[in-house]
């Protein structure tokens, strides 16, 4: 009931960045090359973020 008021972990919030960040970078890789490339290397940089964080 009160779920909604429960604060995300570092992990989640990374997740969703990634998983949207991905999603942009799949959308811009018919358009843009270089855009995409660039989201393409951030979304790589949250996913180790998020593997180091899953080591710990």
């Amino acid at each position: 009931m009160f779920g909604i008021f429960k604060k995300q972990s570092e992990i989640e919030s990374l997740q969703k960045k990634y998983a949207k960040a991905m999603k942009d970078w799949h959308r811009l890789s018919t358009t843009d090359r270089k855009a995409s490339d660039e989201v393409y290397a951030q979304a790589q940089s949250i996913a180790e973020q998020i593997e180091a964080l899953q080591n710990k």
